[in-house]
């Protein structure tokens, strides 16, 4: 399949696909610093903000698969109720006007590919009481597909809890079931692709590499555990992730955006010392992205962004190994089904 990368990140979801011998056309990220990184995995640096293509039509390439994972914004639904909103395709008076995924939905109206994944935070599902999940259901039926969602945990994959939604959707006329597309979920394999101490660098590896550089701070140290102590006097469970060894069975939290500040969602025990956060190097690993990102992080090849960056685009990234699975049901069922046959017939009918 030819497919666009929308709301792109740093291409978790192009390597998933491309492993399975589709090819990305047009990927879309409005952050600098993600555009390059996503030049140094991808070799292509990804138009900037999306809102900024007007002509849908003709700015945006044909294509057979729509992949995004799409901020979660609050959708206005003042002033509009269910039923003027339906057949609203667009304008203002579309619930979804103003929120990142009415782009989605507006280049699902105009370009009718056969299929599309969507992926976000499991919480969109709950998000306004449930409205917000409501309304992206309804906007993808009025621009005629069909679809299923489910909740995935990446820890079966990796050593990592990663909850995330994804959606499947396939155009309503090439007559694909909610029972079909449910069969692409991926199952959960019989064993993760590793462990936690496959990706964890020994300590005198990093000592020797790196001496203190991923050692917290004291005063950050005090900080966390001061944080902690007063949650737990609250009967609040808040507290650092603090992975000890064996590494074996370990899982960790997991990894956000806001990494780089505290390393709190995952810190590893270090024998007489302070812990420490993970390096760059392990949080890729620890995303399941490929061996050939490897180099950036390794000292192979200089890192494209700093630290702090790298942090916040992995922690806003996909789990690789996931997407991969879907990537590969998505693709067997398409190729199997004759799907991109079936819409040339479509087309000249």
């Amino acid at each position: 399949m030819d497919f666009i990368d929308l709301y792109a990140g740093i291409g978790g979801i192009r390597f998933a696909f491309e492993a399975h011998g589709n090819e990305c056309l047009f990927s879309s990220e409005w952050n600098r610093y993600s555009q390059i990184t996503y030049n140094a995995f991808h070799g292509e640096i990804p138009f900037g903000d999306i809102h900024e293509i007007e002509d849908i039509q003709n700015q945006i390439p044909d294509h057979n698969l729509l992949t995004a994972g799409f901020p979660c914004q609050p959708f206005s639904l003042a002033g509009v109720s269910k039923k003027n909103s339906l057949g609203r395709l667009h304008g203002f008076d579309d619930p979804t006007q103003g929120t990142e995924f009415f782009k989605v939905k507006e280049i699902l109206r105009i370009k009718r590919p056969e299929t599309f994944l969507l992926e976000n935070v499991k919480n969109l599902k709950s998000h306004d009481k449930g409205r917000t999940f409501e309304t992206i259901c309804e906007s993808l039926t009025e621009v005629g597909y069909t679809f299923k969602s489910k909740i995935i945990d990446a820890a079966n994959w990796v050593p990592q809890h990663r909850e995330r939604i994804y959606i499947i959707g396939f155009r309503a006329d090439l007559g694909i079931t909610e029972e079909q597309i449910e069969t692409l979920f991926p199952e959960k394999p019989a064993q993760r692709i590793y462990e936690l101490e496959d990706i964890i660098m020994p300590e005198e590896e990093i000592r020797a590499l790196y001496g203190d550089k991923y050692t917290l701070g004291l005063g950050t140290w005090n900080a966390l555990q001061r944080h902690r102590d007063r949650h737990r006097s609250l009967g609040n469970g808040f507290g650092f992730n603090m992975i000890r060894r064996p590494y074996a069975d370990n899982i960790t939290r997991t990894m956000s955006a806001r990494y780089h500040k505290d390393g709190a969602e995952i810190l590893l025990e270090q024998e007489g010392d302070i812990p420490r956060r993970i390096t760059p190097l392990e949080a890729c690993k620890l995303q399941g992205f490929p061996e050939e990102c490897y180099k950036f992080f390794d000292g192979e090849v200089e890192q494209p962004v700093s630290n702090s960056q790298i942090y916040k685009q992995f922690g806003n990234s996909v789990a690789v190994p996931v997407l991969t699975a879907i990537a590969e049901n998505i693709t067997n069922f398409v190729e199997d089904n004759q799907l991109l046959e079936q819409n040339q017939v479509l087309n000249q009918i």
